[in-house]
C-alpha cells in the first residue's frame, strides 16, 4: 500500500481484527472525480447516511480496474489522499442505468435521496467518466451497483 495514511488506518484496524490478517491488500480510493464531491460523500459516509456507490462497468473496464467482490474492504480517503475510513463490500450487482430502483438511490444517501437525484447526477459523472473515452452514457449501460458497510472507525 503506497498510501501511508490508508496504512496506518489499516494496520490499525488488524490491530482489532486480527481475523482480517491475511485478507487480500484494500483498495484505497476517494468518491468522485472532483474535491466537493469525494469530501461530500465522504461526509456522508462517516454520518452513516451513504451505505452504496456506483461506477460504470465500462468505465472500470477503460481504467483496468477490478469490480468489487464480496467481503472486500476498501480504506476511503478525503480528496486529498487522506484515510478517513475502511469500508466492506455487502453486496455487488450489475444493472442497467434505467433498472435503478428508488431504494437504491437512497441508500447511496446523497442529494434528497430520490431517484431523480440520483439519475441527474450519476448521468453527469457517467458522462465525464466515459468522455477520454470517446464514450457516452447510454440508459441501457450497466452499473456497478456496491452496497458497504463502514466498518472501522465503529459508529
Amino acid at each position: 500500500m503506497k498510501n501511508a495514511s490508508a496504512k496506518r488506518l489499516w494496520g490499525d484496524y488488524l490491530d482489532k481484527h486480527l481475523e482480517y490478517a491475511f485478507v487480500d491488500e484494500p483498495r484505497v480510493r476517494h468518491f468522485g472525480d472532483n474535491p466537493e464531491l469525494a469530501n461530500t460523500c465522504l461526509k456522508l459516509v462517516l454520518e452513516g447516511k451513504k451505505r452504496a456507490s456506483s461506477q460504470s462497468l465500462l468505465g472500470l473496464q477503460y481504467r483496468e480496474e477490478a469490480l468489487p467482490k464480496l467481503g472486500d474492504f476498501t480504506v476511503l480517503t478525503d480528496w486529498e489522499g487522506e484515510a478517513k475510513c475502511i469500508m466492506r463490500t455487502t453486496a455487488v450487482r450489475l444493472k442497467p442505468f434505467f433498472s435503478i430502483s428508488s431504494s437504491y438511490a437512497k441508500m447511496e444517501g446523497e442529494g434528497d435521496g430520490s431517484l431523480d437525484y440520483w439519475k441527474t447526477q450519476h448521468w453527469d459523472y457517467f458522462t465525464r467518466e466515459l468522455e477520454p473515452f470517446g464514450r457516452v452514457p447510454r440508459d441501457s449501460m450497466i452499473v456497478v451497483c456496491e452496497v458497504f458497510e463502514r466498518v472501522f472507525p465503529e459508529s
